[in-house]
Formats: C-alpha cells, sequence, structure tokens
C-alpha cells in the first residue's frame, strides 16, 4: 500500500509497477514501515552504498541513578566519522559529574532546564541555566559540569567533533581521584589523608544532588567568572522565514567560541522540500527531532540511495553529496543539520542553475526553444530558497 496524505502504509512489500515481488518469508513489519524507501526504493536509486541512517531507539542506554546515556558514534553508524553524538537525560537535580574530553562538545536542549559550568584558561568560571532550544560549546579540556533543574529536569543532544567518540571514555574527576595514591591527594590539597576515605570506589558518571536555588547562582561568591560566553539561544534567533518553512543558523558569526561545530535548526511544513543542495565544508550529521521526513543522497557516478527518517533517527550524508529533504506527512518536520566547521555553508542547486548562462542551463536539459524551458527558467530563484 502506497503513502497517501502522509501516513505510514500498513504493510511495505518490494514491488514497483510490474518489478518486484512479495515477501513471503520472516519480516519485521514495525521496522518495514519505519523504512518505506529501503524496502520499495524509488527507481531513481542505484548502486551500492553505505547505510546513511541509524536511531538512537538502537543504541544501548547506559542507565544511572537519576538519568541515563546512549550514543551514536562511528561504531553505531559506519559512516559517522566527523562526528559523534549522545543522548543524555538528567532528572531534577541530577549531576553529569564534573569531568572533561579530548574533544570538543556541542549540545542542545530537546526538552527542559539545565545548569551548566564550565571552566576557562584564564581560570574564570562560566555559569547559564539553559532551556529547550539552547546550545552550549565546551572547547576540548574544558573542565565542566551538568545538572538537570526545574520540574522534570532535562534532555539533550550531545556533538562531539569526533565520530570516534565514546561517552565512556571521558575524564571524569570521581575516576581519576579514585587512581591517584591517597596521600598525592593529601600533598596536592593540603589537607589530611583521612579527609579522602570516603571517596567513590566506583565512578559517579551521573548521580543525584540537591536541586539548586534557581534564584541564585551556585558557584562560590569569590569566584572569577569568564569573560567568554559558551551558551547561545539558538531557538531565541528570528528565523529566516520562507513559505515552507523556517531556519535558524549557529556558527561563529553568532556563537564566536563554537569554533568546530555550527548547525541549521530547519522547519519544514508538511509536505514540503529543504531544497537540493549540497555542503562543501563537512559531513551533515542530521537529527530529526520530528516529523516524518525521506533523503536522497546523491553519490556521482550513478549512485543514489534514498531513506527514511522520524523522530530520533540520525542521518549522515558526506560532504559535497546532491541531497534534498522531503517532508512526507501533515505535521512540520523539525530537524537539526550539523556540521564539523567553524561556519555554515551550503550550494543551492536552484540558485546556481538561476544565475548560470540560460542557454546552457535549457542546454542541459534537452528544454531549449521549448515552452517549458521558459517555464523552468522563470521558475528559478537567484535568491536562496531553502525550504519550499
Amino acid at each position: 500500500m502506497e503513502t497517501i496524505l502522509g501516513k505510514q502504509p500498513t504493510t511495505v512489500e518490494p514491488i514497483r509497477g510490474k518489478l518486484g515481488s512479495t515477501i513471503i518469508g520472516p519480516r519485521n513489519y514495525e521496522r518495514e514501515r519505519q523504512s518505506v524507501d529501503l524496502v520499495r526504493p524509488p527507481a531513481t536509486d542505484a548502486g551500492t552504498q553505505p547505510s546513511y541512517k541509524w536511531s538512537f531507539a538502537d543504541s544501548h542506554i547506559r542507565i544511572e541513578d537519576g538519568g541515563w546515556a546512549r550514543q551514536t558514534t562511528v561504531r553505531e553508524l559506519p559512516t559517522s566519522v566527523e562526528l559523534a553524538g549522545v543522548n543524555m537525560r538528567l532528572e531534577e537535580g541530577a549531576i553529569r559529574e564534573f569531568h572533561w574530553h579530548k574533544e570538543a562538545e556541542w549540545a542542545y536542549i530537546l526538552e527542559g532546564s539545565c545548569r551548566i559550568t564550565v571552566l576557562d584558561l584564564a581560570g574564570g568560571i562560566y555559569e547559564a541555566d539553559v532551556e529547550k532550544g539552547d546550545l552550549w560549546y565546551f572547547p576540548t579540556g574544558h573542565p565542566h559540569s551538568l545538572q538537570g533543574i526545574g520540574k522534570g529536569g532535562c534532555e539533550f543532544l550531545l556533538i562531539f567533533d569526533n565520530g570516534n567518540f565514546s561517552e565512556d571514555s571521558t575524564f571524569l574527576l570521581s575516576d581519576w581521584l579514585l587512581h591517584t595514591p591517597m596521600d598525592v591527594l593529601a600533598k596536592n590539597f593540603k589537607l589530611d589523608v583521612g579527609v579522602f576515605d570516603n571517596i567513590s570506589k566506583r565512578e559517579k558518571y551521573i548521580f543525584r544532588g540537591q536541586v539548586p536555588d534557581t534564584n541564585k547562582p551556585s558557584i562560590p561568591d569569590h569566584a572569577r567568572k569568564s569573560k567568554q560566553r559558551f551558551t547561545h539561544k539558538m531557538l531565541a534567533q528570528p528565523p529566516l522565514k520562507f513559505p515552507a518553512g523556517e531556519v535558524r543558523i549557529a556558527d561563529t558569526t553568532n556563537f564566536p567560541i563554537s569554533k568546530t561545530v555550527c548547525a541549521a535548526h530547519v522547519i519544514i511544513h508538511a509536505h514540503a522540500l529543504r531544497e537540493m543542495h549540497w555542503h562543501p565544508n563537512a559531513d551533515e550529521w542530521s537529527f530529526f527531532i520530528r516529523g516524518r521526513a525521506r533523503v536522497t543522497v546523491f553519490a556521482s557516478s550513478g549512485m543514489a540511495r534514498t531513506t527514511t527518517y522520524q523522530a530520533g533517527d540520525v542521518g549522515i550524508i558526506p560532504k559535497n553529496m546532491g541531497h534534498y529533504v522531503e517532508n512526507l506527512g501533515d505535521e512540520p518536520v523539525e530537524m537539526l543539520e550539523i556540521f564539523r566547521a567553524p561556519v555554515f555553508e551550503d550550494f543551492s542547486l536552484d540558485q546556481w542553475l538561476a544565475q548560470s548562462p540560460p542557454r546552457m542551463v535549457l542546454e542541459h536539459l534537452n528544454l531549449q526553444d521549448t515552452e517549458d524551458g521558459k517555464r523552468f527558467l522563470d521558475a528559478l530563484h537567484r535568491d536562496k530558497v531553502p525550504v519550499k
């Protein structure tokens, strides 16, 4: 049964016109309904390509006291070579313990509120409360903490600028103290050895803490305040609005500290299209927040692959590969396009053709000296229309 008015089919068969046949062996109906374009790819798909899709629903969840974490890295999705993602949940008061990473960390708050702290290289501390649609960025090696605040705590997406990242390989305070001789701890802090008798015998990672008073800072009054801004209110930005959706971009032009990761927040209205385009400076790491969409990746050399996505899915589009994002449903698609790059860059097929020699454009399409050719030229846009 074909998709009708944005509704998913009850069954999917690998039949296209007179080609193909039914599946009569074992099958996973639910998974097939989520991947219609893999079970019955469009006739334009061709060639052998790696998988560009992973769902966080398929990731192992590490369950802790007050929260959980799951990740999508190059181990789960081999095409995720430039970036890795972690989906994390903290209940109100729950703490992601003091730690730091070899990689830089970028984050988007999906729901709720979180209090973050981070120390800069000048010895200044930065503290901020972030909410849905806000970002933070911690450069490599910067020690930081996270704590869920407000009723319900928070959930967020973390992005690291190395696809081989592992959430289980962070530098944790409790882990370091546990693996340092007690006499060295005493000497470092100029205290008696007995002070450290109660340090944890295992890493704390995520644990329940006292719920902070959100009406006042948690850092000490004498703390030296950082002069840098480690957070950004992405959803508070005025969007670039188009008839079929809207776009917000956060990169070093408006979030200067985020030097290795940038992103676009995109809304695609029902049955509309994120136009045909490509990115010249980095792979795209897509995260779908709501809605259903399909993406065709054109890989040159006669190869193309179409994949269906829904909320919680991750998509990879390698650098310079042409693609689009089509909303398949009656509700908006909300997604993040994330890149390991300081600035957001894309090329629009529409804009390119609009400013190329008209005769040459029509000759490429075999539309020269025709009424259809005139209509095609009239439909082109000199200025980008990212969602149409």
